[in-house]
């Protein structure tokens, strides 16, 4: 049972802050609601208590699972699908799984795709979203503020691309 204070992470939207449990009528049916709010643009969330398990809300990850992200990336990326369309879908699927190694995968290979050939417009959308689940991921993990987290992760791509 997840309780104010703790920190979660919502597929597709990030991580966040339990800052209340209240009771909404939303549809004509009343029900109980975590209320979560982003460190991303301080947006507050709701989120059904009876569906948090199915919609994949999770706690944010310990300090063994960040080094983790690290290494992933650090580490090249397997060969990638030229067909942008297959790319996409396939990236998109790792970033709705929840799995931070997933989504840390999806900026990893897309900040690496973008050196090498710009990304299209749906690309570069996916990795500003992907990016933005990952810093506010790290951002309740570390205990830092965004800013340090995003400047830390462009860093790593800068000091050291990956499979060097």
């Amino acid at each position: 049972m997840l309780m104010i204070g703790d920190k979660v992470v919502y597929p597709m939207h990030g991580a966040g802050v339990i800052e209340a449990v209240e009771e909404h009528e939303v549809l004509g049916q009343r029900q109980l609601y975590y209320i979560l709010t982003m460190p991303y643009g301080g947006m507050r969330v709701m989120i059904p208590m009876k569906n948090a398990d199915n919609v994949g809300l999770r706690g944010v990850i310990d300090e063994p699972d960040v080094t983790k992200v690290i290494d992933v990336l650090r580490t090249a990326p397997a060969q990638t699908n030229a067909n942008w369309n297959r790319r996409f879908n396939a990236n998109l699927s790792k970033i709705k799984s929840g799995n931070i190694f997933e989504v840390a995968e999806v900026v990893r290979n897309l900040m690496l795709q973008d050196r090498i050939k710009k990304l299209s417009t749906g690309e570069r959308r996916l990795l500003d979203t992907a990016k933005q689940i990952l810093v506010s991921e790290l951002v309740l993990a570390c205990n830092k503020d965004l800013c340090s987290v995003e400047a830390w992760i462009d860093g790593l791509f800068l000091e050291n691309t990956p499979g060097d």
